[in-house]
């Protein structure tokens, strides 16, 4: 595979000519170079859909201002400067609201 050294973008093969589509670039072929271009794609159904609303992360004891459920699961982000500390969102196991915690 060569790209292009004007844009960076993939070089295609055509009549012994290397040309970019990007950008006009072109380059001959050596006579030992050999490319095959294939438009032939195989796509794999790899997305598993595990349902609507699964909870995953840890649970922790957090009181949700919505509902006043007492369950909520977290994630940490790291949302401001690395010398700050993270900042914790919490989404509630009942009703789904979701709202942010600083330290």
């Amino acid at each position: 595979m060569e790209f292009c050294p004007e844009c960076g973008a993939m070089m295609l093969p055509s009549n012994g000519v290397l040309k970019c589509n990007k950008c006009g670039y072109s380059n001959d072929m050596g006579s030992d170079d050999e490319y095959k271009l294939s438009r032939d794609i195989k796509a794999e159904n790899t997305v598993k859909n595990l349902g609507e609303d699964i909870d995953v992360g840890p649970v922790t004891n957090e009181t949700c201002p919505e509902c006043g459920n007492d369950k909520a699961t977290y994630k940490m982000l790291q949302t401001r400067s690395a010398d700050e500390a993270p900042t914790r969102i919490f989404t509630c196991t009942k009703c789904k609201h979701t709202w942010r915690a600083y330290d």
